[in-house]
């Protein structure tokens, strides 16, 4: 972007434009100056150099409608003299349309994300779910909410939290804890360090999450002379840190020792794109490769030694090889509970770790030998300093055998058991199986991430998208759009349960409006079936996770089934849906939705009680200790043995 200058410097604008003041200044709101200046704003790496906020999304009321909507209307029918298009978009709801940058900034793996506004009080703290959901997977956002009046002329306005403690506290201090950084702009000049810190942290890949930019509603719509250096064109340079040379010997020298290695993707393999670097070190080195649910594709399916998904939802050949392993190499991977087994998974007692990630506090974990750097920088140092190192091959080949083994325990998966509906298992293949491999899998919480992350085969970096850091139910719907909208060229397949479906069907409206092709899978089966089974096998009898009416007979939710009709409720904004009840209609059907050019949904009739893929990983839910029902106090001895292996890597 450039401004037109005159020879004193000012800038020239038509007369119905925002008017220059001084020399190298123009006279614009708070809202309209951070529009124009993130317009403005580019991120490059590697040479690859892309707008950072190509847009955003907004839901307008009293806190932001006459601020930011302001500046937005503008920006699109009359904006100022060289001031880049921001365009908009509408959402349903505040939680989802974060959702859905989020799922953009993760399949343009973290290069761009949106921008997202709201109004003050609930439309502002309906963010915070998807805040949190960003800082924790790591996935850069920017999140404008707006706050109640900076000169506390009106005190208190609609929706406002009075605290008796302190006159500057509202209720978007809850994204404080969730963002990773935060800023109020009490005044329009603070606007010009915040916005430059904000993008700082949005482009770091060690530090980026949420980013909050608390906007008081008067300061929004305040005047001030903006130095045109502020929204000159800036491009945020997105590092790729090479590992210290001593912190690479000392990792070597432990690789070195191993008999029995193993290396965890994580996320930040696919962020960094280092699936190239990933296949030639494991050809090079020949460890296997176990992966996390973000970092499922990193390493093709179809590579030898990808082993797949490990922890308490991995799949038995990863588990044991990790059980065994002396050398745990982490690249990329936060260990979350779920990777680690709740601390069970790595029980060598002789085990360490190496850990290559970006993020020091990552790489320190599990006392490991820390490398910090990018992970496909990384892998290549790591790859030349262990020149002509591998390990024994008979571990490798052990490896092989035991996915082979684990690949035939798991085909009845896939096919017709003895019920009159399928299991989710069957679906899931039948899908595997039709996706091409620059398709898009979403998913996030329930019992379908762990079905997945042991029995899917991800052919590339792209395909599998499950969000299991925050593992946020609602999430699939609106990341479905995101998705899309990243990458238009790929089929997008969101796979929701129907409790998902109830939480947050919203942004099919927004589908629609957008006109984005997403295909919406529906598995039904009236109830919660992962909080179902963990309740079970922890003595709950699943109480409360079926959806049913209340029984005036006993009081409780296990009456009839209720009755809510999920392809009608989808057909009422105005797209196509077949519902099947068996995987090869299934199939026809899907076969169909690809050839349709709008979005499009298939509700399946499924199995509530599976049957799931076998599995040896753990997941620590505490039981219990004492109880009146027999079923809880067996539970509860069975939890108290699982707690043996338990341990800290020290």
């Amino acid at each position: 972007m450039s401004d037109h200058l005159t020879a004193d410097g000012s800038a020239t604008q038509g007369a119905d434009r925002a008017a220059p003041t001084a020399a190298g200044t123009v006279r614009l709101t708070v809202g309209q100056a951070l529009v124009r200046f993130l317009a403005a704003q580019y991120a490059e790496r590697d040479g690859v150099r892309e707008r950072f906020i190509p847009g955003t999304f907004g839901i307008f009321g009293h806190g932001n409608v006459a601020g930011l909507g302001q500046a937005l209307l503008q920006n699109a029918v009359s904006p100022t003299e060289g001031e880049d298009e921001m365009p908009y978009y509408q959402a349903r709801n505040e939680q989802n349309m974060v959702h859905t940058a989020v799922a953009y900034a993760r399949t343009k793996n973290r290069m761009q994300t949106f921008a997202c506004t709201a109004s003050i009080g609930p439309g502002s703290t309906n963010m915070v779910t998807g805040a949190a959901l960003a800082t924790v997977d790591r996935i850069p956002v920017l999140l404008l909410p707006s706050d109640i009046f900076a000169t506390r002329t009106v005190d208190p306005v609609l929706q406002q939290l009075e605290d008796e403690t302190g006159g500057d506290i509202s209720v978007n201090d809850a994204f404080r804890p969730v963002s990773r950084y935060f800023d109020r702009i009490s005044r329009p000049e603070q606007l010009i360090p915040a916005a430059l810190q904000a993008m700082r942290v949005l482009t770091d890949p060690a530090e980026t999450g949420a980013v909050t930019l608390s906007l008081p509603q008067d300061v929004q719509a305040e005047v001030f002379d903006w130095p045109l250096e502020f929204f000159r064109e800036r491009t945020w340079h997105v590092a790729r840190p090479v590992p210290e040379p001593a912190a690479l010997e000392r990792a070597v020298e432990v690789i070195r020792s191993a008999s029995r290695p193993v290396l965890i993707a994580g996320g930040g393999a696919i962020y960094s794109e280092a699936s190239e670097a990933l296949a030639a070190f494991t050809d090079a080195t020949g460890i296997p490769v176990l992966d996390t649910q973000a970092g499922k594709g990193a390493l093709s399916a179809d590579h030898p030694l990808c082993i797949g998904g490990v922890g308490s939802t991995g799949n038995n050949a990863a588990n044991e090889l990790a059980a065994e392993a002396d050398v745990i190499i982490g690249v990329g991977t936060r260990y979350t509970d779920f990777t680690t087994a709740s601390h069970t998974a790595f029980r060598n007692p002789e085990a360490r770790f190496v850990n290559l990630n970006v993020k020091a506090f990552d790489a320190a974990k599990h006392s490991a030998t820390m490398v910090v750097t990018d992970a496909r920088a990384g892998l290549a140092a790591l790859a030349a300093a262990l020149d002509g190192w591998t390990a024994p091959a008979e571990h490798g080949e052990r490896a092989r055998q035991r996915r082979g083994d684990w690949e035939e325990l798991v085909k009845p998966c896939f096919q017709p058991h003895d019920q009159e509906l399928p299991a989710q298992t069957e679906i899931f293949g039948a899908l595997n199986e039709l996706m091409g491999e620059e398709d898009i899998v979403i998913n996030a919480a329930g019992s379908m991430p762990g079905d997945l992350q042991a029995l899917w085969k991800a052919r590339s970096p792209i395909q599998y998208h499950l969000e299991y850091g925050y593992s946020c139910m609602g999430y699939e719907l609106p990341a479905s759009l995101g998705a899309k909208m990243a990458r238009p060229q790929s089929e997008v397949v969101a796979i929701i349960g129907d409790g998902t479906f109830q939480m947050a069907p919203q942004e099919i409206a927004t589908i629609v409006a957008e006109r984005m092709k997403v295909i919406l899978v529906v598995l039904q089966n009236h109830g919660w079936s992962s909080i179902g089974s963990l309740s079970e096998s922890h003595g709950s009898q699943r109480f409360g996770t079926k959806y049913r009416m209340r029984n005036e007979a006993t009081g409780l939710l296990d009456g009839e089934k209720l009755p809510f009709d999920i392809p009608a409720n989808i057909r009422s904004y105005g797209i196509e849906v077949e519902e099947v009840s068996s995987t090869v209609d299934f199939r026809e059907a899907y076969r169909r939705a690809e050839q349709r050019t709008e979005a499009t949904a298939i509700v399946v009739n499924t199995d509530l009680y599976g049957p799931n893929p076998p599995g040896n990983g753990w997941w620590d839910v505490p039981v219990a200790a004492v109880s009146t029902l027999e079923s809880t106090q067996q539970a509860r001895i069975q939890y108290e043995k699982a707690l043996e292996p338990q341990r800290h890597y020290l």
